[in-house]
């Protein structure tokens, strides 16, 4: 399928584009760390450029500047082989470069289609029928729905992801950015946009495309750039993956990521399903739980996870995954129905009580729900423990007692910061991840909710994070684990629910052709 589209590996050699935008040494510095390090790179009209490399790589500076957020401290920029900074994002936008972040930008208290207008010439009244149409169509052209009229804090960050691609193209952008554009979409979508990808090259157009799933960068790439730690080092050009098979450039890939030829294939080992003790009592119990907040209602939802126990939650984005952790979290209210913690009622308690009962809960949002990115990150990992001793005494703040925390948090996460004081959101995703982890697996959890917990990380992140996700299985907590990601599910949990429109369609035990079930639990062939 991916094939029917041209790619810069079917170009005849000696036929090579001119690039758009040409980095030549450049450099970019914050305190106390190097993110962009003598960084040459080209990129070319009509040609998929991925970049890969871990959280922390220097990926995202690299954006910013091509994205005028960030201007080089050393080294040059050439547009069309001219030097010319890119001094804004407006300045970008009219080079036509647009960019689609990790994290959402839109407004959340604005429709789509007021979002579509922003940026646009203040004394013209917004066209918002015309926006709407043009947002259909582009919408149509990636196989995505959306409702321009919708408000977008009410979708999901999936929901949000594929608006803001939607918006990028409505630009028609001759050179598009797509900052982990398919982590929050369906394999269908991804595939979608993947071809869409190759159509734009095939067209003309430079796309760079910043994924950590390698079978994308083979798929879609025609050229991939690596970095590490800030520098470029090295990569493969439309030849070379050419010539390579697709496990073959995975290979190369890993050894240039991490220094190593350990590259994983195959299916992984199901986790033991004789670990968990169904005769004992439960931890967690839904009954009729019912929730009316949120796009998708949740409806007579029941199951029970117990003690070690993984219960993975599939199904596509915006079915009600979202609303189902809030709800149990005590972010939403229950409409009806009980939720029951080590057999105690907990639907009526605050989230403040069901944290001191031991319920935990990692969301997905992490910047814009999970910490507050200007407060520095020794406060984000106790921002559910404000005023609390030994933290705060007689409403007073116990500075050392903060530090210290956060000193042993640094130590058995791994949390990689220039300091304790850094704001939170000047941190890669793979690290604030990290400070969340370090916030919620803290003291003695229960249960613990993992919202689509590996989203936006690299590889060494996503086995970081699978990592705790066991070891919180381990220690005894009823751990759920909502994912889109089915082999994930597969590798980690004990059994797998699917929702489908605020219900659970079927819950499945993780044995053999456990996948074909889950699929078809997906798709409403079975219930």
């Amino acid at each position: 399928m991916l094939d029917a589209h041209p790619r810069a590996t079917d170009i005849p050699s000696g036929t090579e584009a001119p690039p758009i935008v040409t980095f030549e040494g450049v450099t970019k510095r914050y305190p106390g760390i190097i993110a962009n390090d003598s960084i040459d790179m080209e990129f070319r009209a009509g040609e998929v450029h991925v970049l890969l490399g871990e959280n922390g790589a220097g990926k995202s500076t690299l954006v910013s500047m091509l994205s005028g957020l960030q201007q080089p401290d050393d080294g040059r920029i050439l547009i069309d082989g001219v030097e010319k900074p890119i001094g804004s994002p407006g300045e970008a936008l009219e080079i036509g470069i647009s960019t689609v972040f990790q994290h959402s930008m839109l407004v959340p208290s604005l429709t789509l289609v007021e979002n579509a207008t922003l940026g646009r010439k203040w004394w013209q009244k917004p066209d918002r029928e015309g926006t709407a149409q043009v947002m259909n169509a582009a919408a149509e052209r990636i196989g995505v729905r959306l409702d321009p009229m919708a408000l977008t804090g009410d979708l999901s960050l999936g929901e949000r992801q594929q608006a803001e691609i939607t918006r990028a193209l409505m630009r028609g952008a001759r050179f598009l950015i797509l900052d982990e554009a398919t982590a929050m979409l369906t394999p269908d979508d991804a595939a979608r946009l993947g071809e869409l990808m190759r159509r734009l090259a095939a067209e003309g157009m430079a796309v760079v495309f910043i994924t950590h799933k390698l079978n994308e960068a083979v798929a879609y790439g025609d050229r991939v750039s690596v970095l590490r730690l800030g520098k470029k080092v090295g990569g493969l050009s439309p030849e070379e993956l050419k010539s390579l098979d697709p496990q073959e450039a995975t290979n190369a890939v890993v050894q240039l990521m991490f220094g190593t030829r350990e590259a994983s294939t195959g299916e992984r080992d199901r986790p033991d399903a004789t670990t968990v003790d169904r005769s004992a009592k439960p931890t967690l119990e839904l009954l009729a739980l019912y929730a009316k907040s949120g796009r998708v209602p949740l409806e007579n939802i029941e199951f029970k996870v117990w003690p070690g126990e993984i219960l993975g939650i599939a199904g596509i984005d915006g079915n009600g995954q979202k609303q189902l952790a809030s709800t149990i979290a005590g972010q939403a209210p229950v409409s009806d129905g009980r939720i029951i913690l080590d057999g105690a009622y907990i639907d009526k308690m605050t989230i403040g009580q069901r944290r001191e009962k031991g319920l935990r809960y990692v969301t997905d949002d992490r910047l814009g729900e999970g910490t507050v990115g200007t407060f520095p990150m020794s406060i984000n990992l106790l921002l559910k423990e404000i005023g609390q001793t030994p933290y705060w005494r007689g409403g007073i703040e116990q500075p050392e007692a903060i530090r210290e925390n956060a000193r042993q948090k640094v130590k058995e996460f791994d949390i990689r910061t220039p300091s304790i004081d850094t704001p939170v959101g000047k941190l890669s995703g793979g690290n604030i991840q990290k400070v969340l982890l370090a916030r919620e697996l803290a003291g003695a959890a229960r249960v613990v909710i993992f919202e689509k917990p590996t989203y936006g990380l690299d590889l060494a992140n996503i086995a970081a994070t699978k990592m705790r996700i066991r070891e919180a299985a381990q220690s005894g907590a009823a751990v759920i684990l909502i994912s889109t990601e089915l082999d994930e599910l597969l590798e980690l949990s004990h059994r797998i629910a699917v929702m489908d429109q605020g219900r659970v369609a079927g819950i499945v035990e993780n044995e053999d052709g456990a996948r074909h079930k889950i699929g078809a639990l997906m798709s409403g062939a079975e219930k």
